[in-house]
């Protein structure tokens, strides 16, 4: 709900408010000097009552203590009411509002009740009227204090609102950042997969083209059109990884992600490459959820991509894909030099096989084989994922 423009500059202006309710209060009282048989009486009074409502915002306990004690000075100079008492009851209810100390909104109210009680004996002694005086004066002073007690009690609750909005803003900023750091980490592992894989391959067909090429320019020529062809199905697949990444709106068509219906093209370009790989499957192959299918093509890929590193010349690699009910083993396994062969120490690829399994609960081992070589073996649980779905 929009605001009236008169309270919302008030609002954001409380000591105008607050030198206009005082200003209010002296002019009508201004008249009691009459009363109290002296002018300047009447005019100390004015100000005893008056100037420290200005500050019943700021300083709500010393306004309060000066009007009291202003009105205990009434006590013993008057005995009857007067206009300005109206300020202890705006006193009273600043004091309610605004003071932090909980001993001092307490200490106000006994005070209140305690004034209704002296001023109804100074001014009617112990009549038939004292008992229906200190009703109505207590009354007031309950009114008072507990409508500022409400005011509080509402600012406390508004600014805890406000407190957990603003928790909530950086809460979701951190969730975004969160968000985009793992699809950045996401990205990377991808990115990883295809030019560590691809770089392998096309190595690979360069030395072996440059080895057959003064010899057999068939074999070079193949060797060329493989690394052509692995070449562009990077290129391919780094475009789609990194489209992902452009926020100009851009209509861009990108490739599908890769499936386990591409293993058996990825063996075969392995094999084209001189890496000696065979590839059983067992089991009822099945639609799995696409992501399931992306990360166990990414194992197979890398795993097979260190084997071509790593593994020495002569090696085989022997890949096998599993379907049982409840989970999909990958297992790719060499026979060459494996954990012995040279490490920059700068791979990341075991880190990311896992990462992958991590995301659908399963299990992974990878390590040097019994009697020679190496084997990576993942299980990929299917439980919970529905066939052509994504994990939730």
């Amino acid at each position: 709900m929009r605001e009236h423009p008169i309270y919302d500059w008030l609002r954001r202006r409380p000591y105008v408010l607050d030198v206009g309710i005082a200003g209010a209060l002296a002019l009508w009282g201004f008249g009691i000097g009459s009363v109290l048989g002296s002018f300047l009486v009447g005019v100390g009074f004015i100000g005893l009552f008056s100037i420290p409502l200005i500050f019943r915002r700021t300083y709500p306990i010393a306004s309060f203590t000066a009007i009291s004690l202003a009105c205990a000075v009434q006590l013993i100079v008057v005995d009857t009411w007067i206009p300005l008492d109206v300020g202890f009851l705006l006193s009273l209810y600043a004091v309610s509002a605004y003071a932090t100390k909980q001993w001092a909104r307490i200490g106000a109210l006994v005070v209140g009740g305690l004034g209704a009680i002296l001023g109804s004996i100074d001014w009617l002694g112990t009549t038939g009227s004292f008992l229906f005086s200190v009703g109505i004066m207590g009354a007031l002073v309950a009114f008072s204090w507990t409508l500022g007690d409400l005011l509080r009690t509402r600012r406390a609750y508004v600014g805890e609102l406000e407190e957990r909005a603003r928790r909530l803003e950086i809460e979701r900023d951190q969730q975004a950042q969160i968000a985009r750091a793992a699809e950045r980490a996401r990205i990377a592992r991808e990115l990883h997969d295809v030019v560590a894989h691809s770089l392998s391959v096309v190595i690979a067909q360069a030395d072996g083209g440059l080895y057959a090429g003064s010899s057999d320019p068939g074999a070079a020529r193949e060797s060329l059109a493989t690394i052509g062809a692995t070449g562009r199905q990077a290129l391919t697949e780094m475009r789609r990884l990194l489209g992902v990444l452009r926020n100009d709106g851009d209509s861009t068509v990108l490739a599908p992600q890769p499936s386990l219906g591409q293993v058996e093209e990825l063996v075969g370009n392995l094999r084209g490459g001189g890496l000696a790989v065979s590839l059983e499957i067992t089991g009822t192959p099945r639609p799995l959820p696409s992501g399931a299918e992306l990360a166990a093509y990414r194992i197979v890929q890398e795993a097979l991509t260190n084997t071509l590193k790593h593994a020495g010349p002569g090696a085989k690699a022997f890949v096998t894909l599993a379907y049982e009910p409840a989970l999909l083993r990958v297992s790719v396994r060499d026979d060459g030099r494996g954990a012995a062969a040279a490490n920059d120490g700068r791979g990341q690829g075991i880190l990311g096989m896992r990462e992958r399994v991590a995301l659908y609960n399963g299990t992974f081992t990878a390590g040097p084989r019994a009697g020679g070589g190496f084997q990576v073996v993942a299980e990929l649980s299917l439980l919970s994922l529905p066939a052509g779905g994504e994990k939730s």
